[in-house]
């Protein structure tokens, strides 16, 4: 299934796509997507549905961001070899862990915010872990039971603020407003036989930038629920950012960064795309 939010900002409701590629309305079955609706209870119950029976929603839809009151975002840095390499440092033995806020998530196709202050806009396509069950100390032969489904997140980052603010940490780069587009979709893992063999890429002005495999990650997606929840318990709603393949802006020779008028276009293969203007603060 392909679960969703649309409508203005604040007022979302819940969604799924229809085999068609419509939009169906969800508000009668239930009241959002968010971790209460992402049990294993809730998906059976909203898959034993006859979607066609659900109102149609207008195509001009707005998407907003997939999952609502997300309570953690958590992000994983350098976990592509190849992105490793092209950041010039080692491969991480154990994953690197840092936070973006969650007010940062916005809908797929809204805005990107550029910061006053900001010189080194960067990108980065990125396969989201959207968690459906409590897990606290969960061995990596239990992780998958542990997530409902995936979605496609562009990790919006400011290098400057990030890598060379002082501070030694990166959370001041991740986590301005706007900088977490989630969506469209929440894609419930039946759909996702295998998270590690699937395509992402990034376009900037029509340009691709990056074209990458999640067969390159480092740590794979039950390897992190497994490894974060030895750390912090995982709850439903909570939203993991799996780390990027090569072809950031940073990584340019020289680099490249995002100014005001520029249109980012990414995807994930099954997953859906995202299309964000870039607007000056």
């Amino acid at each position: 299934m392909k679960l969703l939010r649309y409508g203005p900002v604040g007022q979302e409701r819940p969604g799924i796509l229809d085999n068609d590629g419509c939009v169906r309305d969800l508000s009668g079955v239930i009241a959002d997507i968010n971790g209460t609706t992402l049990s294993d209870e809730n998906l059976k119950k909203i898959a034993a549905i006859d979607i066609n029976s659900l109102p149609l929603v207008a195509d001009s839809v707005r998407f907003g961001p997939c999952v609502n009151n997300v309570g953690k975002f958590i992000c994983i840095g350098l976990n592509y070899a190849d992105h490793a390499a092209e950041s010039g440092v080692a491969v991480p033995s154990e994953p690197v862990v840092f936070m973006k806020a969650t007010s940062a998530i916005t809908g797929p196709n809204d805005n990107v915010i550029k910061p006053r202050n900001s010189t080194k806009l960067d990108w980065e396509v990125e396969l989201g872990i959207i968690i459906g069950k409590h897990a606290s100390y969960v061995p990596e032969s239990e992780a998958m039971n542990h997530i409902a489904g995936y979605c496609v997140i562009n990790d919006v980052s400011e290098r400057n603020f990030q890598l060379e603010r002082p501070g030694g940490q990166w959370d001041k780069g991740k986590g301005c407003d706007s900088f977490g587009p989630i969506g469209p979709y929440v894609v419930t893992k039946d759909e996702v036989p295998d998270p590690l063999n699937v395509n992402l890429w990034l376009k900037v002005n029509g340009k691709t930038f990056q074209n990458g495999s999640t067969k390159h990650m480092v740590f794979g997606p039950a390897f992190l629920v497994h490894y974060l929840s030895q750390f912090m318990s995982l709850q439903p709603g909570d939203v993991i950012s799996t780390g990027t393949p090569p072809g950031v802006g940073l990584g340019q020779k020289p680099p490249l960064y995002l100014e005001a008028g520029d249109i980012m276009e990414l995807g994930i293969e099954g997953m859906g795309t995202q299309k964000q203007l870039v607007v000056q603060a």
